[in-house]
């Protein structure tokens, strides 16, 4: 989950993860045939490759994660985690944390560009980190950031008549 919000991944894409598609030294994932069949890089903050690794060692030291496979494997390690399993993951962390709403791995990824657009990072760098092919898909998140709207100063404001 923390992968999924700290990237903006789609729930597919997350499960497709291979342990060396993580890359420590230019702090990025490898999405190999993301959407529409399109390989691309996704952010890879400090605290996140800090989570990974914990992940890592954890899973290792149970049999869960044999070497080079998959990032987070099934109940066979030889298969990947399900989309579906995952999805039931977050609802069941929506349920324990007592969250009303309804809660999937896209509302991960939807907060994720939301919170990007609140921090004023350009809609073009959201674009290519949600590997959307069109703005427009992207610009669908500008109408949640409400917030920002009011922040806006107008160029009429900035004139100065003398």
């Amino acid at each position: 989950m923390s992968l999924a919000y700290g990237t903006g991944l789609r729930a597919s894409e997350v499960v497709a993860l291979k342990v060396g598609d993580i890359d420590s030294q230019r702090m990025t994932l490898r999405v190999e045939q993301g959407k529409g069949r399109k390989d691309r890089y996704a952010m890879l903050s400090p605290v996140l490759l800090e989570r990974l690794r914990v992940w890592w060692r954890v899973a290792r030291a149970q049999g869960k994660m044999p070497g080079g496979g998959w990032l987070f494997p099934g109940l066979d390690p030889v298969d990947p985690l399900t989309p579906r399993q995952l999805n039931r993951a977050i609802r069941a962390a929506a349920e324990a944390a007592q969250i009303d709403k309804r809660i999937s791995m896209h509302t991960l990824r939807h907060s994720f560009a939301t919170h990007l657009l609140e921090q004023k990072v350009d809609i073009r760098v959201i674009q290519v980190l949600l590997g959307h092919k069109k703005l427009e898909a992207t610009a669908l998140y500008a109408q949640v950031a409400t917030d920002l709207l009011h922040e806006v100063v107008s160029p009429l404001e900035r004139l100065r008549l003398e």
